[in-house]
């Protein structure tokens, strides 16, 4: 069997459920969704599926060339960093700097806690060694191979996997870094990350975080690209797989790294809400990836949104990664009261046990109480729940469950609650809470979420849509008919990637501009050769971006390289828009140089679908919505034709998700079976317009609206101060 007649598998492993894009030899696509912890069913919920598409049973081998390629985005390496569960790792810096990462920034991000909890180091251990160049690159202190060396022979004997090498000023002069590295090869060390190679960018300590970040969390990848690959091997040949990055690109598993691999399931979503959003028309869209763990959020606006520096679970990361902004507001987030105010996560049910309805003792989520509402349809789901995975979903338990807690609220706050009432106003301050999250890569950057459309898409999202849209004056949502799983197939759309970044440090001015072409030349290089490694014979492009910024400022800017003057207008208009101010005349840095080099990936092939009279209705469900109950008609998306409209209230019900039309709303499905939602009808907030004294509800969404207030003015302050006190 060929590679062009074999499968094609495109994966997102997420932290509730395993989604799988599969495409035939023949190139049509199917679908599988699976809780990605079922240890009762399987070891590995990807290989599970991929089975399951090739109608293997559990023992049965893979016949050899029956899988072209395997395309995979996964929160390994996502968990490890959380579950602080990476390989045990040395870091060596220079001699006196033994507590540089501990000390950190001495940012405050809970400015007002009194008892501060610092995260805990990635590294198990530091070790200072000998060895400093100058800022001009001078040896001002030699180095000794010999305690090196015996250093490292120790600690590889002590059991330890990895070292992370930061030095000062390797940055620029990376001779000392190399030369440590080699010595760490001799000793022993499969994993030696080096500080110019993980991010080769001024500034200490988020090169050396970055760097103990790549070292703590490539083995554990590793490990899991090689248990994968083996589950996949046939005949000792396993197929081509490469894994999505978090700069929203692929790589062969052999160049997938640790710090790349943050976002790796969330980037393959994003990829997919453009690439199919330009396929039907929309340049400019805010993707909203709903899932049973949390929601991501990003921004496209003709180009891809990357941030060089990012936060997660304590650790700094300088790598350049997609602009994701994550809320813990989820299908499985747990619904609880604290006595005065009503709270949505940040706690989630998981894929084990899940939410209530899974019929595995869960408690109340997002899900349980879409369920209530009429916005799931058990009968119309599959039956994978319950202990044997054999169940549907349980309604009964989830309305047993906010009848009591109706009761405990009533009682609490002397304000009568209903399960119905209780259930919306949960979801209302889930969709605020994701609303804000929106507010945050739109609003405080300068532009209006109601000049963009929301590109809905996640397991829960299309229950959610036309909700978040309302929160924030949207008035279109787009809707791809494989939505419930946009970040497999995304994953499966992306092109292969290579991103090299380089210091530049300069004062930006005509004279400049052939130094940086020169690093540019250098760095194009590099990626392109890296690239045709991975995949030879593919056409190979590339573009440049400069990160310019305002001398004596540290808030850089991403310019396409181009020539000095059109540099310097659109730095300014991008200064003005973002940051309120531009200084024309004002002298500029050119802080970073940027190069992606890109192969194309899989083409967007989706064919036209004919006309079709609107069938008959599946079934008509009872749908609250705005404190009303509603009688919903449930149509099958698969039988709608292109120009049918469907006015809501109605429940559009797929194979692997649910879109609701709210009241006010209309759904369109066009000639590609696109699904957009528009609203038709003046929107009301029932929530409020209804209220007459305070409630659990309206303190939470209240507390949560000042709380935004506030973050805006935060942001506010912090983008146009000049004073780096008051930025950190």
């Amino acid at each position: 069997m060929g590679l062009k007649m074999a499968w094609q598998f495109w994966i997102d492993r997420g932290g509730t459920f395993t989604d799988i894009v599969a495409r035939d030899p023949q190139g049509g696509l199917s679908t599988k969704k699976l809780l990605s912890e079922n240890p009762e069913r399987y070891q590995d919920a990807a290989i599970a599926g991929i089975r399951e598409f090739l109608g293997l049973d559990a023992s049965a081998p893979i016949p050899p060339g029956a899988i072209a390629s395997v395309k995979m985005g996964t929160t390994v390496a996502t968990n490890a960093l959380l579950e602080r569960k990476g390989a045990r790792t040395l870091l060596i810096v220079n001699k006196g700097f033994a507590d540089l990462l501990r000390i950190g920034t001495q940012a405050r991000p809970r400015l007002f806690d009194l008892d501060i909890r610092l995260p805990s180091m990635l590294y198990a251990r530091v070790a200072e060694l000998p060895g400093r160049v100058s800022v001009n690159g001078e040896v001002i202190e030699q180095p000794d191979d010999a305690t090196a060396l015996a250093l490292l022979m120790e600690a590889r004997q002590q059991g330890f996997e990895a070292v992370a090498i930061a030095l000062i000023h390797a940055w620029k002069y990376p001779a000392l870094e190399e030369r440590l590295g080699r010595l760490a090869a001799q000793a022993g060390f499969g994993q030696i990350s080096l500080s110019h190679i993980a991010s080769p960018l001024l500034r200490l300590v988020p090169r050396a975080d970055t760097t103990v970040a790549d070292a703590y969390l490539s083995p554990v990848l590793g490990r899991y690209i090689r248990q994968f690959s083996s589950g996949l091997s046939s005949g000792g040949q396993a197929p081509a797989l490469y894994f999505m990055q978090s700069h929203g690109g692929l790589a062969r598993a052999t160049a997938f790294t640790g710090k790349d691999a943050i976002l790796s399931g969330p980037a393959g979503g994003i990829v997919g809400a453009v690439r199919t959003a330009a396929g039907a028309g929309f340049d400019k869209i805010i993707g909203f990836d709903m899932g049973g763990t949390s929601t991501d959020v990003a921004l496209y606006d003709g180009a891809f949104q990357r941030t060089l520096e990012t936060e997660l679970a304590g650790v700094r990361l300088r790598a350049p990664m997609l602009a994701i902004n994550t809320v813990a507001a989820g299908g499985g987030s747990i619904l609880s009261f604290d006595g005065a105010r009503l709270r949505v996560g940040p706690e989630s049910a998981g894929a084990n046990p899940g939410p209530a309805c899974y019929r595995k003792g869960g408690p109340l989520t997002v899900t349980d109480a879409n369920l209530l509402l009429g916005k799931i349809l058990p009968a119309h789901f599959p039956a994978i729940f319950g202990p044997n995975g054999d169940q549907p979903l349980d309604a009964e338990i989830g309305r047993q469950k906010f009848t009591s807690l109706a009761e405990e609220v009533t009682q609490a706050t002397g304000t009568a609650q209903t399960p119905a009432r209780l259930a919306e106003g949960f979801l209302a301050i889930a969709n605020a809470n994701m609303a804000q999250a929106i507010r945050q890569i739109s609003i405080q950057k300068g532009l209006n979420p109601a000049d963009f459309t929301l590109v809905c898409f996640g397991g829960a999202g299309g229950q959610h849509a036309c909700a978040v849209a309302d929160e924030l004056g949207m008035e279109r949502v787009f809707l791809h008919p494989l939505a419930g799983v946009l970040s497999a197939y995304g994953i499966g759309l992306s092109d292969l990637l290579v991103m090299r970044e380089q210091g530049a440090e300069t004062p930006f001015t005509p004279e400049a501009m052939d130094q940086l072409a020169a690093i540019e030349a250098k760095l194009a290089q590099e990626a392109e050769t890296a690239l045709r490694a991975q995949n030879p014979g593919a056409a190979v492009s590339h573009a440049t971006t400069i990160l310019l910024r305002y001398a004596g400022t540290d808030s850089a800017l991403p310019i396409k390289l181009s020539n000095f003057n059109e540099m310097e207008q659109k730095f300014t208009e991008d200064h003005q828009r973002l940051f309120g101010f531009a200084t024309p005349g004002r002298p500029l840095i050119a802080d970073t140089v940027l190069v992606e080099a890109t192969a194309p990936g899989e083409p967007l092939a989706e064919p036209a679908i004919p006309a079709r009279a609107l069938p008959q209705p599946l079934a008509t469900s009872q749908l609250v919505s705005g404190g009303k109950a509603h009688k919903a008609p449930v149509y099958n998306r698969a039988a709608l034709g292109a120009g049918a409209q469907i006015t809501g209230p109605a429940i559009l019900q797929e194979a692997i998700s649910t879109i609701i039309v709210e009241p006010g709303w209309r759904a369109d499905i066009t000639a590609h079976n696109h699904c957009i939602l528009h609203r038709i009808a003046p929107r009301e907030n029932a929530a409020i317009a209804d209220a007459t004294k305070p409630g659990p509800v309206l303190l939470e969404l209240f507390a949560n609206l000042f709380m935004a207030v506030a973050e805006q003015a935060g942001a506010v302050l912090r983008n146009t101060a000049q004073s780096v006190n008051i930025k950190e």
